[in-house]
């Protein structure tokens, strides 16, 4: 089966660092652009970080940028992202969402209609807390 699975979640002290991964089965990452979003309690999910399959170009939302880092590995199917210097505001479900349309890394990270990815994973979460 077609499927995203995110991992790598879990409780952290503010400072410190945690790496996400998206491991995509079913289907090869070839051609999609992903992207990493998260949704806080009573909040909505808001994309983070994205980057093309196509040319590697990479987005990130003012928040996580120069803390968070976006990439891929294309023998094992996986996107990461590397998520430094955590605060408590981080604490979240973070899941990974994939699209095979040739779209600008900024547009993923700000689509309006989540409907329209064409996979998503499960989400994992994090926690921020001393």
């Amino acid at each position: 089966q077609v499927q995203l699975v995110e991992s790598g979640g879990g409780l952290v002290q503010p400072g410190g660092s945690l790496r996400l991964s998206c491991a995509a089965s079913g289907f090869t990452l070839d051609y999609y652009v992903i992207g990493w979003f998260r949704q806080a309690p009573g909040k909505e999910r808001e994309g983070i970080s994205c980057i093309s399959s196509n040319d590697g170009s990479t987005y990130y939302t003012d928040s996580v940028k120069g803390r968070f880092t976006i990439s891929r590995d294309t023998a094992k199917n996986t996107v990461y992202l590397q998520m430094n210097n955590l605060k408590p505001e981080d604490t979240a479900v973070y899941y990974c969402g994939a699209d095979d349309r040739d779209i600008p890394v900024q547009a993923m990270c700000n689509i309006q209609r989540l409907g329209i990815v064409d996979y998503w994973g499960q989400g994992t979460p994090v926690t921020v807390s001393s």
